[in-house]
């Protein structure tokens, strides 16, 4: 599975952009699609700055607060690759990364992710012993005996 992913990752998604940058570029011209590519790039850019801003700020206040920042962790992560994904030349790329910058949609992601890690965690209801009933041997010693 991990080999088909990163087959879609490198080769599948890089194609898929081309086609669509030269089909955009065809319908409203080379000039406009490179404007347009650069214009989402720069906006991008600001977008990632005033989320990663935001989901800074809700950080600091959770740890100042005494609780455990889960969401603003999960948020943080995902404002990152939506801001990767906005810099990066492409509009289905764009997409992805508009998907992951916008509070309402990326809430929504959010819990898919929490969800997926949450699947993935083992948790046991078996009591662990702290009260000392581990046992200490001598360890061998490494020299050949005679």
């Amino acid at each position: 599975m991990p080999l088909l992913a990163l087959l879609v990752l490198f080769i599948v998604v890089p194609l898929a952009e081309l086609y669509v940058i030269l089909k955009v570029g065809d319908a409203i011209g080379a000039a406009w699609t490179i404007a347009l590519l650069a214009a989402d790039s720069v906006l991008g850019w600001m977008l990632l700055r005033s989320q990663g801003r935001s989901v800074w700020r809700r950080f600091n206040e959770t740890m100042a607060a005494g609780r455990v920042p889960h969401r603003e962790l999960i948020d943080g992560v995902l404002v990152v690759f939506g801001g990767a994904f906005l810099i990066t030349p492409g509009f289905l790329t764009d997409i992805v990364g508009l998907l992951l910058l916008l509070p309402p949609t990326r809430s929504v992601i959010r819990g898919l992710v929490a969800r997926q890690l949450g699947r993935r965690i083992v948790t046991t209801n078996e009591p662990f012993d702290v009260e000392g009933t581990a046992t200490e041997y001598d360890a061998p010693s490494r020299r050949l005996e005679r």
